[in-house]
């Protein structure tokens, strides 16, 4: 008999007000994509303040989004390659994110199914072969997702954290990066 290991993940928002930061524990049940994960930073939000998204897993990898009001998302993420292996991390591994063109592998995808399994190309409505893109490089792996930090470095310099410092979280990222915003307090009150 083989016991699974549960995967333990942990979630926080930090949402900036005039009088200094509130901090709630969330849940991410009902997150299934980035945009989801927005929503639920905005409805936090009081005045389209700022608001910080993290989420942890045990001490695989962080994650924290930014949201400034009606601003696209700003993503920063410590190990992309163990965030890949996450539910959670795969919504923050945007094709932006990864230097992917958007929707190229939705495109993948598509080229893929004009070869059929016997290996042979289907024809298009005129009778000419359909196009099949070859990669030329045969050790690029094009969904390899980089091990390492992945993200906007300067997500939380103006807050008070610098870049180098960012860098340099590992375990308990959260405490720290509460404690350099001054949330320290209204941080342990959620966990």
């Amino acid at each position: 008999m083989t016991s699974g290991r549960v995967t333990v993940y942990f979630a926080a928002l930090l949402a900036r007000t005039e009088d200094g930061w509130e901090a709630s524990d969330t849940e991410l049940d009902d997150v299934e994509t980035l945009s989801d994960l927005t929503d639920l930073a905005r409805e936090a939000s009081m005045d389209e303040d700022t608001v910080l998204v993290y989420i942890e897993q045990e001490d695989a990898w962080f994650g924290v989004i930014r949201v400034d009001g009606e601003e696209d998302p700003r993503i920063y993420v410590s190990d992309a390659s163990a965030a890949a292996r996450s539910s959670y991390g795969e919504i923050l591994l945007t094709d932006e994110l990864l230097g992917r063109e958007p929707g190229a592998e939705d495109e993948i995808a598509a080229l893929e199914e004009l070869v059929d399994l016997d290996g042979t190309q289907d024809d298009d409505a005129h009778g000419r072969a359909a196009p099949v893109v070859a990669d030329t490089d045969p050790d690029h792996d094009p969904d390899a997702v980089p091990a390492g930090p992945l993200g906007e470095l300067g997500i939380l310099t103006d807050l008070g954290l610098s870049e180098k410092e960012l860098l340099t979280l590992r375990t308990d990222a959260l405490g720290e990066i509460a404690d350099a915003l001054g949330a320290a307090e209204v941080l342990e009150s959620v966990r």
